[in-house]
Formats: structure tokens, C-alpha cells, sequence
């Protein structure tokens, strides 16, 4: 995760080249400009031998950019092309969209963003309007170039990226266009922001209160990305089928954008069939809020898979989560942070006090590296309840807990629930499968997982084509989420994925070395042509 300590110094970059007039011509490259694939004079051939006819690729450009509506159009730049001789028209975003449009799938056409770009301005914490949304169609690629650019939807507007199961959203790189990139690459771009006006903690300002309008963040140091609010139900638009590739750009130190970065974003906003891979930093990171998550695939990302902070509240269901293969790289599945801060509003028992629930999950940790040392790290005040899930991670913790406030009773007054809960959980773990520290024992975490209902450390796998459930997980006992959280959806089996019928992942997900999502998926090194 890029830790909160660190949130206040990232992304300036990203605002301060938001004006291009400010930004000399190397700080900036637009998508396209400089890599566009211009063919070679054709030499004249030698007599007698014939002239080598060229392979054609499927897609041709388009004449001409689709015409949006409202006065922010897109740029026409040039041809891009891919190394299958596929050929597209490459079309700018501006830089700030200020009236509702859509982003059309159109033959011959990808997008690009030159740089940051806005979705609307903000409207504050403690307004109630929807000024702009960003429809995208099935089927759109939307590409970065190498940088601090990233996609922002700030406050009181929203987007509309609905994909279908064979017409994917895809979010990406211009490396991916070019067919530069392989299983092993990431850290290309900034991804995907929301910014919503949900309650959080750790205000900016030291002497706001949590959970107020007062209280907000910017996100990860982004000057103008700014979110907070009291609006619990907030609705920052939809993402559906959506895919977001190899992004996480490293702005300085260890200050990096994730793939998808829901800021105090309300039950409003709709996040479902979701795969971020290759992601440098986190894979999806929440900060505060309580929007509810569902089909989530994350493969291959470089920190942590799942992290949350600032006080989040919300529901994880149906989750997927894979390290990636053949590099030793990655940290934990879950990392689910309340630190105490210096000031009176980020202290650990500030309120809203973050509870994070995960139901139906399965995750292959394959890193024996990661900083938090375990496949889960709880720390702070934070409660946490996970249900119906599998840890496979034979070579690394699984369980970490930090700080007692994290272990202790039940306490209304502190929005406390007591001890984490750990129901119909089943984990394969290394020789030293739990730790703990700031006055947690091993023991004690111990005896947390082990009172879990249902729940058991002597799991040994018999997952097919990796994280499908095979006898062993179906034989296991399963407990109802909504039991736990009326938000869940019911279900009788432990896992992500129920069997070899349950095929939810397929289609919109694309395929790598780290995991393979079936032939109706494509390689997450190219892009689609049809």
C-alpha cells in the first residue's frame, strides 16, 4: 500500500502539468506522439525474387475521431499501432471533461489520456448535485502513456463504464497498444480514481473531525483530488467489466498510484467485475467510505491485493486474488489499516471506525518477500470479519495482527465489534502460520482464528485450473455471509469460485502466466481487436 503517512506528498505532478502551457515538452507525451509505427520504404526488390507480402492486421484506423457531445472534444493523434499490424486511430481526451458525453466503441479507434484527466471539477463535501458523467460503451480501450496519468472522477460527478462479458472496459497502458509489455511488466500509469463525499478519518486538517464535512483527504498527495463528506449513501457512478492494466506509476519514494482507488466512495457507486493486474503498488485500495465491491479478480499485483483505510465500512464479496507467478514479488492479500497518528482525528479509535467484511474468497499466494511477512495483515483499530473463504499460502504466514486495539472486546461507544472473525475459513499456512506484534502474541491470534466457527489451518487444496473448488473445498463447511452482513448475497460453499459450472471470472478477464481465465478470455498482452 502507499501508507497514509505518505498520502499528502503524491500525484503533484499529476495537477501540475494538468495545464499543458505548464508542462515543457518532455514532461508530458501524448499517447501516440513519438511511437506511432510509420512503415518503412519498401526497398526495390531484386530481380527475379518476388516482393514479400505483409501480413494485414485486422483492425484498420478510423478516418476521423467520434464527435462527443459538449465542448470538450477529442484530439485526433495519429496513428498508433501493435506489432500484429493492427492499426488504430489514437483519439486525446481533454484533459477535463465539463459536460456529460460518451466515449463511443468505434471501429479503428482507441482513447488516450494525455496526462490526468478530470471527470467534471469538484463540487465539495457538502454539496448534493451530479453535474457530470463519463459514459464509456462495451468494448472501449482507453490507454496512458509512461507517467503520472491517471483518470479522476471527482466529486458530485460520476462514470458509467459498463462493459458486458464478452465487450470488456479496458483501462491500460500505451506500452500494452504498442505490444511492448509482458507477464512481468507493471507501473506504466497512474489508474483509476474515484473521489466521493462518503465519511472518512485522518482529515487533512488537524483540528476537523472525522466523519464530518470537514473532514477530507487528498487522494495519495494529489493537489485538487480531494474526497470526503458525510454522505454514507454517495453514488460516484458504475464500473462493470472493467479490466486496468499495468498501473501503479511510482511518483517518488514509495508514493505510487494503485489500480483502482475508491475514495470516500458511498453505497451509491456500483464496483463490480473488476480485474486490476499488474499493478505496482496495491491492486485495489479503499480509502474510508462504504461502497460495496463484488466479482473482483486481481492478479498479479506488486503490494497488497485488497487494502483498506481511513475508517472504511463496506462488504467484499466474491473475490479472487492471485500473486504473480514466476517473480518472487508481492505482499498480502489483505491489508486492513487503522494506525494511530499524532493528531486528535487519526488517532485508532477515531470514528467511523473501519470494518471491513470479505465474503467468498480465495487467494494463491505465491511470495515468499513481502513486507507484511503473512498472506493478512490487521493492525490499528480495525475490525474485520472474513466468511467463506481460502488462504492457499504454503510458504508465508497467514495470519498477522497488530496492536491490541485490534484484539479487544466489544465496545459500543467506539463503534468496536470486538475480537476479528474468522467463520468458514480455511487456510494452508507455512511452519509459522500466524504473528503478531505491539502487544499481540502469536498465541493470541491463534486462539482468535481457531474460536472461528467452521474455520481450519489443516487445508490442503485439491483446487483445479488453480482456483476452481474441487472435492476437498466442497466437502468444507460453508456459513450464509447474509447472516453476517445483509448487504452479502447467500451462498453454500467456501471460496470464490463454487466449481467447474461457476464460471463468473470468464470472458472479461484476460489471461497470463500468473492465471488463466479460460479460452474466453484474451491475453492480457494485447488488445482486443474485434
Amino acid at each position: 500500500m502507499a501508507k497514509i503517512n505518505h498520502i499528502q506528498t503524491i500525484l503533484m505532478a499529476g495537477v501540475a502539468c494538468a495545464a499543458l502551457s505548464a508542462c515543457g515538452a518532455d514532461d508530458i507525451a501524448s499517447p501516440g506522439e513519438g511511437a506511432i509505427v510509420i512503415p518503412a520504404p519498401t526497398p526495390t526488390p531484386t530481380p527475379g525474387t518476388p516482393t514479400p507480402t505483409p501480413t494485414p492486421g485486422s483492425v484498420t484506423p478510423a478516418a476521423e475521431c467520434p464527435n462527443i457531445s459538449g465542448p470538450a472534444k477529442l484530439t485526433a493523434r495519429g496513428i498508433i499501432s501493435d506489432k500484429r499490424g493492427n492499426s488504430w486511430l489514437n483519439c486525446g481526451l481533454p484533459l477535463r471533461f465539463t459536460e456529460t458525453t460518451t466515449l463511443p466503441k468505434a471501429a479503428g479507434v482507441l482513447y488516450s489520456m494525455p496526462g490526468r484527466v478530470d471527470v467534471g471539477t469538484d463540487q465539495g463535501a457538502a454539496s448534493t448535485n451530479s453535474v457530470v458523467t463519463l459514459n464509456i460503451e462495451p468494448g472501449v480501450v482507453l490507454f496512458a502513456s509512461t507517467g503520472n496519468t491517471f483518470l479522476a472522477v471527482n466529486r458530485g460527478n460520476k462514470i458509467n463504464a459498463v462493459g458486458t462479458p464478452t465487450q470488456p472496459i479496458i483501462f491500460t497502458s500505451e506500452s500494452n497498444v504498442l505490444g511492448n509489455v509482458d507477464d512481468q511488466t507493471s507501473g506504466q500509469w497512474g489508474g483509476v480514481v474515484l473521489l466521493g463525499r462518503a465519511k472518512i478519518t485522518d482529515c487533512l486538517a488537524p483540528a476537523a473531525a472525522p466523519g464530518t464535512d470537514a473532514c477530507q483527504r487528498d487522494t495519495e498527495g494529489a493537489s485538487g483530488a480531494l474526497y470526503g463528506g458525510t454522505n454514507d449513501a454517495d453514488s460516484s457512478g458504475r464500473m462493470s467489466y472493467v479490466q486496468i492494466r499495468y498501473s501503479g506509476f511510482v511518483l517518488s519514494g514509495s508514493s505510487e498510484l494503485q489500480g483502482l482507488t475508491p475514495s470516500g466512495v458511498g453505497t451509491g457507486t456500483q464496483l463490480d467485475h473488476i480485474q486490476v493486474h499488474n499493478s505496482s503498488d496495491d491492486g485495489i485500495e479503499i480509502f474510508g467510505g462504504s461502497v460495496h465491491p463484488r466479482y473482483l479478480v486481481l492478479t498479479g499485483n506488486e503490494d497488497d491485493n485488497l487494502d483498506t483505510d481511513v475508517g472504511y465500512r463496506g462488504t467484499v464479496q466474491y473475490l479472487l486474488s492471485v500473486q504473480r507467478a514466476n517473480n518472487d514479488i508481492g505482499d498480502s492479500f489483505l491489508e486492513t489499516d487503522s494506525n494511530g497518528g499524532t493528531e486528535s482525528n487519526n488517532g485508532e479509535d477515531v470514528l467511523p471506525r473501519q470494518y471491513l467484511k470479505v465474503a467468498n474468497f480465495t487467494y494463491i499466494n505465491r511470495s515468499t518477500t513481502g513486507s507484511n511477512g503473512s498472506a493478512m495483515l490487521l493492525r490499528g483499530g480495525a475490525d474485520l470479519t472474513l466468511v467463506n473463504g481460502l488462504i492457499v499460502s504454503p510458504n508465508q504466514s497467514c495470519l498477522r495482527i497488530d496492536g491490541t486495539p485490534t484484539v479487544r472486546d466489544a465496545d459500543t461507544a467506539l463503534e468496536d465489534v470486538g475480537k476479528p472473525r474468522y467463520i468458514s475459513v480455511a487456510m494452508q499456512c507455512s511452519s509459522t502460520p500466524y504473528k503478531g506484534s505491539r502487544g499481540v502474541t502469536a498465541a493470541v491470534v491463534q486462539s482468535i482464528f481457531e474460536a472461528g466457527p467452521n474455520s481450519t489451518i489443516n487445508y490442503t487444496p485439491s483446487l483445479s485450473s488453480l482456483f476452481i473448488n474441487g472435492a476437498t473445498e466442497t466437502a468444507l463447511t460453508a456459513t450464509d455471509p447474509k447472516t453476517i452482513d445483509p448487504a452479502f448475497t447467500t451462498t453454500n460453499y467456501v471460496g470464490a469460485v463454487k466449481d467447474s459450472t461457476d464460471t463468473w471470472y470468464a470472458g472479461w478477464t484476460c489471461n497470463s502466466v500468473t492465471a488463466s481465465f479460460g479460452s474466453a478470455s484474451g491475453n492480457c498482452t494485447d488488445i482486443p481487436t474485434t
